[in-house]
């Protein structure tokens, strides 16, 4: 089910005892990577508590049309924008017939109007109920829409008979809403980045920082997104926005930057260091700002850590890229710097046409080969980097699956 990495996905549930199973289904969504909200008629409060779907989606669970919170913002309307997907599970014969009808007298019907996404339907009812020939036309009216129908499925009943009408199980309803979306290159891998310069405080008022834009690492994980992957974007200051569907950690100082990494690096396949981290930061930090007195100030410098490194270190270690931003010589500093750092890949670019630029050049390298990208807009050669990136990590990895 990798295909539902980084997929919205609305859950409406209605009114119906299989609500009990919407909540393995959550789980397994979000398992998936895809992010779920709810979406709940009232009816199927009487069966499932909100809290309950809250809880594992980690979102607020939504069940009122009027909602005085949202509908300033038109919140129905921000509902029906905000899905790839729009999965109802159960579906009960009564929600069937209104939609089938284009009613709008609930939240959950009214999204449905409003929606441009693909819909997909999981029946759920009494084998009467779905025998019955109202319920059958309803149903070939709804899929004669576009509207995808999973299931149902045979079986014992909550009533106590036997026949079509059972809800398929959570997991063949995770599967179906999966294969309605292609797999990206990336789909299921999880990706952590660094990007953005770090700020290394000198007094209250000034610190020592450098000219990155973080331009590179926001293309570079917007373009990991997607592609499917699972993308933490730990992030110094920039005036950029985040991308949409990834994770963004902001941090300041290259210690900060190496906590936030290292919190994340043994739950990630992959970690490509961008950031432009100060190699030094001011032995002491003035508590108060520095007065003018003298015609020069002299300021002690030590040395941050190395982050690239010591993810490249570690015992557990993900597939580890590192970026080398060059003066003179970048392929040769660049290939000393993917020795010395023992990195599987390494970007080498010139720094003076690369910071807060939108284009990029760059030579990757890596222990027995290399190869030239780019010039072009930091999006497209982004796509480029992730494309030898996943054929790298293939190549690392395979020799460990096949042993």
């Amino acid at each position: 089910m990798n295909s539902l990495a980084n997929k919205r996905i609305l859950l409406g549930i209605t009114g119906g005892i299989a609500a009990y199973k919407s909540a393995e289904l959550a789980r397994l969504l979000g398992k998936a990577g895809a992010d779920v909200r709810v979406v709940m008629t009232p009816a199927a409060t009487q069966f499932i508590t909100p809290l309950t779907l809250q809880a594992l989606t980690g979102n607020r669970v939504h069940t009122e049309l009027l909602d005085a919170d949202a509908e300033a913002g038109m919140g129905h309307i921000e509902l029906a924008r905000w899905p790839d997907l729009v999965l109802i599970a159960p579906a009960s014969a009564d929600f069937l017939a209104r939609v089938a009808a284009g009613q709008a007298d609930d939240l959950l019907s009214t999204m449905l109007l409003a929606t441009r996404a693909p819909i997909a339907l999981a029946p759920a009812m009494n084998q009467a109920m779905w025998l019955n020939v109202a319920t059958r036309d309803n149903l070939q009216s709804l899929a004669a829409r576009g509207m995808h129908v999973f299931g149902p499925a045979e079986g014992e009943q909550a009533c106590g008979d036997t026949g079509p009408g059972r809800m398929l199980e959570p997991h063949q309803l995770a599967e179906k809403a999966s294969a309605l979306f292609e797999s990206g290159l990336l789909a299921g891998l999880r990706l952590v980045i660094t990007a953005g310069p770090t700020r290394e405080a000198i007094d209250p008022v000034r610190y020592i920082s450098n000219h990155s834009s973080g331009k590179m690492g926001y293309a570079l994980a917007a373009e990991a997104a997607a592609a499917g992957a699972l993308v933490t974007l730990i992030s110094g200051p920039v005036a950029l926005p985040a991308p949409e569907r990834v994770r963004r950690v902001d941090v300041v100082s290259a210690r900060q930057m190496l906590d936030a990494s290292l919190a994340v690096a043994n739950d990630c396949d992959i970690f490509i260091g961008v950031a432009a981290v100060a190699d030094y930061r001011p032995a002491n930090v003035a508590e108060q700002k520095i007065k003018k007195h003298d015609d020069t100030l002299s300021l002690e410098l030590v040395r941050n850590p190395d982050i690239i490194s010591t993810i490249a270190s570690l015992e557990r270690r993900p597939f580890t890229v590192g970026f080398a931003a060059e003066t003179e010589d970048v392929d040769a500093n660049g290939a000393g710097k993917l020795q010395r750092k023992k990195l599987d890949l390494l970007f080498a670019n010139h720094a003076t046409s690369t910071f807060g630029s939108d284009a990029i050049a760059a030579t990757a390298l890596w222990s027995d080969g290399s190869t030239s990208l780019g010039p072009g807009n930091k999006a497209l050669v982004a796509r480029q980097m992730l494309a030898l990136i996943h054929a790298r990590y293939l190549h690392h990895v395979e020799p460990a699956v096949r042993t």
